[in-house]
């Protein structure tokens, strides 16, 4: 393998920081074919770590195009119990996941939109309710990407295989903080704190609302749940373990009140969705639900997004990321959520984090409606931010701070 002191320091990452695996913890990896050397490393630094045993749940990206095309609709939403009895087994036995990305991004767009549709619901309806126990941190989970050629040919296309994979690689790398001269899990540690401060400081504030304007036409407002809680880089679980779940990660994030956002944002960058991306698409929002929307490209599939549930139409997440950060600065457009997302504030539609109000992981989804949080089977977050973003924080006492200015944080 190229760079293999590289992909060994990522994949100690991956299971000392990202998951941080614990003496005598199931680890589950989900993980495409073609990653297979990268996930033999991370199998043995798992190992290494204490991990109990390790599940590699493998995938290929064209046997699942070929599902789809092959597959009636309602073989598709056939959702074994079996799968969810071994979702199960891994919560009860206190288990992690790290997920590995890699895929093609529009490698799904031929496909008939309602095929995917009838499969998402079904698995979602199946297996939803089991999503809490990674949406409420009860047990660590990571996502990160390794590069392939079929998803550098996307990112840059302008240059042969070879040379646009190698510079994927190169790319994320540098934003997951690894390199050759340093210590990647050290790195994180201080990136981490570094976050955790902007949290801090953005939950003593107490801010009734947020205001977001920028030259694409972003005027929206997002009021934030009573008691809400700024969360950023990782995470704990009940047991008190941290684990970063996302590598890389540049946001802090919070929960929005889900009826009462209100104006219209318009996206700064593509949102993949189900393998079509969505380009130039703006929300215009009322008492907290999207009332009209529009797409340049695919708006179809922007329309099923908004229609999966009754949840969806809603914000579930509000993130800031500053316009320098190392992925914006990066000037690549990834065409991959996990990373366009930290290059640019963001706002997801569905479900929301129970982490981000007080007492949240304990509350039913009934006591979360009722304080504002948005309960959904789905999770999208989508780009809105730019380098000329203004927020500005209103107070309960109506008093205005500017939280960024040009794309940056200016609170102190």
């Amino acid at each position: 393998m190229r760079k293999e002191n590289l992909y060994r320091k990522f994949a100690r990452l991956a299971v000392v920081r990202g998951v941080n695996v614990q003496n005598g913890q199931p680890l589950v990896i989900r993980a495409d074919v073609r990653d297979h050397a990268f996930v033999e490393m991370i199998v043995e630094e798992a190992y290494q770590a204490g991990a109990k045993s390790v599940d590699v749940r493998w995938r290929d990206q064209k046997i699942t195009k070929l599902d789809y095309l092959n597959q009636s609709e309602e073989t598709l939403s056939e959702i074994g119990d079996w799968l969810r009895d071994r979702e199960q087994a891994v919560h009860d036995a206190k288990g992690c996941y790290l997920s590995i990305l890699s895929d093609m991004p529009g490698a799904l767009k031929d496909i008939p939109s309602s095929k995917i549709r009838a499969y998402q619901k079904a698995y979602h309806e199946k297996m939803g309710d089991l999503s809490a126990y990674t949406s409420n941190n009860q047990g660590q989970w990571c996502v990160l990407g390794v590069a392939s050629k079929e998803w550098a040919k996307v990112v840059f296309p302008d240059l042969n295989e070879d040379e646009a994979f190698e510079k994927l690689e190169d790319v994320l790398f540098e934003v997951s903080g690894v390199s050759e001269d340093n210590d990647p899990v050290e790195w994180w540690r201080e990136h981490d704190e570094e976050l955790i401060r902007h949290a801090e400081k953005m939950t003593a504030f107490n801010f009734r609302e947020l205001h977001f304007t920028n030259s694409l036409g972003t005027d929206l407002y997002v009021p934030l749940t009573e008691r809400h809680i700024w969360v950023g880089g990782g995470c704990k679980t009940p047991a008190g373990v941290y684990f970063d779940p996302n590598i890389p990660t540049e946001e802090v994030f919070c929960m929005p009140h889900c009826e009462k956002v209100h104006g219209t944002v318009v996206s700064s960058r593509p949102l993949s969705y189900n393998g079509v991306l969505i380009e130039n698409f703006r929300l215009v929002f009322e008492e907290g639900k999207v009332i009209e929307h529009h797409a340049e490209k695919n708006e179809e599939a922007l329309t099923i997004l908004l229609d999966f549930d009754e949840g969806s139409r809603r914000l579930g997440e509000v993130a800031l990321v500053p316009h320098g950060s190392k992925i914006s600065q990066s000037g690549v457009l990834f065409y991959n959520t996990l990373y366009d997302e930290n290059a640019s504030c963001h706002l997801a539609l569905g479900r929301c984090y129970p982490e981000n109000i007080e007492g949240g992981v304990d509350m039913s989804e009934e006591e979360l409606r009722a304080k504002g949080g948005n309960c959904s089977l789905q999770h999208e977050d989508f780009m809105f931010g730019t380098a000329d973003m203004n927020i500005d924080g209103i107070t309960y006492e109506n008093e205005v701070i500017p939280v960024f200015r040009n794309g940056s944080f200016v609170i102190d």
